[in-house]
């Protein structure tokens, strides 16, 4: 065989270093291929990038240092409306209840106040029956005086 030299030599092409660590699909870096299409496809395996758990866990906890008091906040500022309005609305719905037992109340207060009016007139009937009976004026205890 004739000694190789740079222009009867294949050529080996190396594939490009992919971006993403995560998952690499296509051939291995370290492999080399040929012109043959039917050669790199057979090499074709998937590789699975090692994940560094510590730089992981450090970089979410960090994120969630800044963005869990933005949420909070936002939450707040984002749902102080949408509770305000619940209250109203549960204020007025109990408004109602309120409404009807003040009007219970007041209309058991109008029957008190008739009672009380009806006894004090009862009493100002017997006060004037018994001053009558003492003054003896003559006339009967049955009859009464024409105003």
């Amino acid at each position: 065989s004739p000694p190789l030299t740079g222009t009867n030599r294949p050529r080996l092409e190396r594939q490009p270093r992919l971006a993403s660590p995560m998952l690499l699909s296509g051939p291995r870096e370290d492999t080399m291929t040929r012109d043959d299409p039917a050669a790199s496809l057979s090499k074709t395996i998937m590789q699975i990038a090692p994940i560094d758990l510590t730089a992981l866990v450090a970089t979410i906890l960090g994120i969630s240092i800044v963005l869990v008091p933005v949420i909070g906040l936002t939450a707040r500022f984002a749902l102080a409306p949408t509770v305000e309005a619940l209250s109203r609305f549960f204020d007025h719905k109990g408004l109602g209840k309120t409404v009807q037992i003040m009007e219970r109340r007041i209309v058991l207060q109008e029957q008190q106040i008739e009672l009380l009016e009806s006894s004090i007139k009862r009493l100002t009937d017997v006060s004037n029956f018994h001053q009558q009976l003492e003054s003896g004026d003559g006339s009967s205890a049955g009859e009464e005086t024409p105003s």
